[in-house]
């Protein structure tokens, strides 16, 4: 068992990490400025990706990629200690055309796209000229339970009317936002079984009946791509449907595996952060005559949180090496454990770091208070706590009655 990463993947690692401090850290003030605007900074933006591109640090986890198509064809074990890198600058991810929602909608029109949704949507995803979003979850039904999903999508002729209300549709204001897949019913009369009612339709943001109501702030802090409610009262061409009607499950989970893989990386990069933060804090701030890294529980802060944040990483990358090997499916119960140690993982790791740094950490002066938002936030993202809980809880469970039949 060999626990260091192949010279390939220690290049790429230090090929990101040069060009995130060389080119995106110096910019961090300027775009957090913009979004305390309400703005997503194009202008700072687009040269770094168009640099990030020219320097082939593009589209680095997309291995469906065609020869024709731009980017690096990592696999989930290469790309995650570089989503790791990343993910310590939030906004950096868009930079290398790696961010979310599109790099999982890219995987979704990989798989399943015609060839006129490819040219229509995916190419100008994969050359970073549009953004997309997801509309999969709803203010009046359980996200634990997306059987339970109430917008519809039914035929009229050649063309599809959807007809529901979404949110937390993150990036929908983006200025380049130009699509939304959205998950709807399309057997409305419940003739086949749960998991077969659901598909999944490309609708044009600017489609006549998509109104974008509000932007959903996450524990009082507004995304300035926002985290969109949007109702939905729209009618597409049938040719925008993704497979066949009846495959929104089937393509749900194509899509969300790798993604947690990314999602959870990135926090590692954050709370890594956090981490060097604290101990910064703690080396410099003097009280009770003393550093605050001479008290024993300052000290215990900093040990937990190194053990806590490898323990993650090693559980994330034998998750993503399962994937590699076996498949999303076979990794599934790896894949929930990671998304529950992860999300838990930042707000511990952050709310010591915020106690070591006083009511500082409270401010806008650190951005350990943003990061322990989104650590709270990933409580919920690609599925609740507890729902993740139950899928470990079942596998373990089947374990033990296989060996009892043994």
């Amino acid at each position: 068992m060999d626990f260091a990463f192949p010279p390939e993947t220690e290049a790429l690692r230090a090929r990101v990490g040069r060009f995130m401090a060389d080119n995106v850290a110096p910019h961090d003030a300027a775009w957090q400025l913009a979004a305390k605007q309400g703005r997503v900074p194009i202008e700072l933006m687009q040269p770094i990706k168009e640099r990030a591109r020219a320097e082939g640090l593009w589209n680095l986890f997309l291995p469906g990629l065609r020869d024709d198509q731009p980017g690096t064809r990592l696999s989930n074990l290469q790309y995650a200690p570089l989503a790791e890198i990343t993910g310590r600058i939030p906004w950096s991810p868009e930079v290398f055309n790696c961010n979310s929602p599109d790099s999982g909608n890219m995987e979704i029109l990989q798989l399943c796209a015609t060839p006129e949704q490819r040219e229509r949507w995916l190419d100008p995803l994969l050359d970073g000229t549009i953004r997309s979003c997801f509309s999969m979850t709803e203010p009046g039904t359980a996200s634990s339970d997306p059987t339970t999903l109430q917008t519809t999508i039914t035929r009229e002729g050649n063309q599809y009317r959807v007809r529901g209300r979404k949110w937390f549709s993150t990036g929908a204001l983006h200025p380049n936002c130009k699509v939304a897949i959205v998950m709807g019913k399309t057997d409305t009369e419940g003739s086949r079984q749960a998991h077969d009612r659901y598909s999944m339709l490309l609708v044009p943001l600017d489609t006549a009946g998509v109104k974008i109501v509000r932007n959903v702030s996450i524990m009082h802090h507004y995304a300035p791509e926002g985290h969109c409610e949007i109702d939905y009262d729209a009618l597409v061409p049938t040719a925008n449907l993704l497979g066949e009607e009846g495959d929104g499950f089937t393509i749900a989970q194509a899509r969300l595996g790798p993604g947690r893989i990314h999602h959870c990386m990135r926090t590692i990069g954050q709370c890594e952060l956090a981490l060097a933060l604290m101990v910064a804090r703690a080396k410099s701030r003097v009280a009770f005559g003393g550093p605050l890294s001479s008290f024993a529980n300052i000290q215990d802060w900093i040990a937990e949180s190194r053990i806590e944040i490898d323990q993650a990483r090693l559980l994330t990358l034998r998750a993503a090496w399962m994937m590699d090997k076996q498949g999303n499916k076979a990794a599934r119960v790896d894949v929930s454990a990671i998304k529950v140690v992860a999300a838990r993982l930042q707000t511990r790791v952050l709310d010591r770091a915020i106690q070591v740094f006083g009511a500082a950490g409270l401010t806008e002066d650190t951005p350990l208070a943003w990061l322990w938002t989104f650590g709270r936030a990933l409580r919920f993202i690609d599925g609740p706590d507890e729902v993740h809980l139950r899928t470990i809880a079942r596998a373990e469970l089947k374990k033990t009655d296989a060996a009892a039949r043994h």
